[in-house]
């Protein structure tokens, strides 16, 4: 399943979002002086800002699918520095050894993908700058190979189901590169240095009530949901995988694993479309949830409807479960004692231009 297959109903919207957009007070702004702000915005007008990698103390890496671009941000100042260019679609970002690496989404359901030099879901490298771009490895070829999931990819007429691999999120960890595709239903280790793709992980599909009704899957002789793997973090030797349970009540789950094995540890189940994920030294959880609130169906929103008040952050310490009104959220870190997220990430789908943020949740926040 692709990510954006469900968002289909936000395109409806139009430009008239906009004026909704500027009626609204600056999220999270300030930091002047008096109390310390709940969210506090670092930078803004990004353009579809999905992933995300806080490289240091005083800068993070943004992927903005819409733009196409890498960009360096200053944690501080919130100055953008563009780094790569010319990559539509692009969904991760990761820094390790001197380069930056960057994951481009896949085609949609008949194949389709933005026009580009780089093919479709697949990983890039380049130097440290951003300079001498090239293909570190093909993805969709290995899903075509290896078909992880085990699902049926083609009819009779060789049309593919559904998307067959669209990677979303990517993070760099001493075992590899590791990346969630959402489209190829696995997560996958890519070696840094040869570009050599193998299967980590393959989440098994969620059978709730809804996943169990006809018509829930795509592809036929699947029983249960997609589990749509979109979001992966690591903390010491462990990795937290995200899913987005294709967007069924209750179908998302937060999985971790054994970083050297990919066996699973312990499941936290029962959500509802799932994006990022993240976790604190401590073992606190935080999930983004961009499709909150968001209105059912593909038709128009509902009169009075207020983009702003789609998505949320989710963080679950110890079996207490908390969220944040952080407005669109995808790519989510916790580093140096913060939390960053990406904001207003699929706000293009509403006809807003530029409007994602990146900002840093407070624990005031969460409530």
């Amino acid at each position: 399943m692709k990510f954006t297959h469900a968002l289909k109903m936000v395109a409806a919207v139009g430009t008239g979002a906009v004026v909704v957009l500027a009626g609204l007070p600056a999220q999270a702004g300030g930091g002047h002086g008096g109390a310390k702000p709940a969210i506090r915005t670092v930078t803004t007008k990004l353009s579809g800002p999905f992933g995300l990698d806080v490289v240091s103390p005083h800068v993070a890496l943004v992927a903005e699918s819409e733009s196409g671009e890498i960009t360096a941000v200053d944690l501080r100042s919130g100055r953008r520095t563009t780094l790569i260019s010319k990559m539509p679609g692009v969904s991760g970002v990761a820094a390790a050894n001197g380069k930056i690496f960057a994951l481009i989404g896949g085609p949609n359901e008949e194949g389709a993908a933005p026009p580009s030099k780089y093919p479709p879901a697949s990983v890039l490298v380049a130097d440290r700058k951003g300079h001498h771009v090239r293909v570190l490895a093909d993805l969709l070829k290995y899903e075509l190979k290896h078909n992880p999931d085990r699902q049926k990819q083609f009819d009779k007429a060789g049309k593919p189901y559904d998307a067959l691999s669209n990677p979303f999120s990517m993070v760099a960890t001493r075992w590899g590169l590791l990346v969630a595709d959402g489209g190829a239903n696995d997560v996958l280790r890519v070696n840094p240095r040869t570009g050599k793709v193998s299967t980590f992980f393959v989440p098994p599909n969620p059978r709730t009530k809804e996943c169990l009704k006809k018509g829930a899957q795509a592809n036929p002789g699947t029983v249960g949901c997609d589990s749509v793997p979109t979001g992966i973090a690591v903390r010491g030797p462990h990795v937290y995988v995200s899913t987005l349970g294709a967007e069924q009540p209750g179908a998302a789950a937060i999985y971790k694993l054994d970083g050297r094995s990919g066996k699973v540890l312990r499941k936290w189940s029962g959500f509802t479309s799932l994006t990022g994920i993240a976790v604190s030294p401590h073992g606190t959880l935080f999930a983004s949830e961009v499709l909150f609130g968001a209105p059912a169906g593909e038709g128009p929103p509902p009169p009075g409807f207020n983009p702003a008040k789609v998505g949320r952050l989710t963080s679950i310490d110890h079996g207490r479960i908390k969220h944040a009104a952080v407005t669109m959220p995808t790519g989510i870190e916790f580093a140096g004692g913060k939390l960053y997220s990406t904001s207003w990430s699929i706000a293009g789908f509403f006809g807003l231009k530029d409007a994602g943020r990146l900002v840093q949740v407070n624990p005031s926040a969460f409530k």
